[in-house]
């Protein structure tokens, strides 16, 4: 009997593909980034203002700020990104966690 072979899929691998498809449907969208980084051997913390928790992806559609999380499969959001989320969508903006370009084709994009 052959074992089945489950390839675990990195959450950038996700971000990824759902950028190649936000790309192919001629989106405007960014993949964001909201941590520090390392530079020269040191790690730099955000600037002043910058918030944590934004979305992995921002799309702008029909003047509308869209947050789009990226989670695997049983995975969920942190602290600063449900802050985040209620935030924008107490502004006005539509935040959704998406686990696979189907829930993105699922939310109209």
């Amino acid at each position: 009997m052959r074992k089945k072979i489950i390839k675990k899929v990195k959450e950038t691998e996700i971000q990824s593909a759902i950028c190649d498809y936000l790309a192919l449907k001629k989106h405007f969208f960014w993949r964001q980034n909201s941590s520090g980084s390392f530079q020269n051997g040191k790690f730099v913390k955000l600037p002043k203002y910058s918030m944590s928790g934004l979305p992995d992806i921002i799309v702008i559609k029909d003047g509308f700020f869209i947050g789009l999380e990226v989670k695997k499969q049983n995975t969920k959001q942190n602290k600063n990104q449900k802050e985040f989320e209620k935030g924008l969508k107490n502004a006005g903006g539509e935040y959704y966690v998406v686990r696979n370009i189907d829930d993105v084709k699922n939310i109209g994009l």
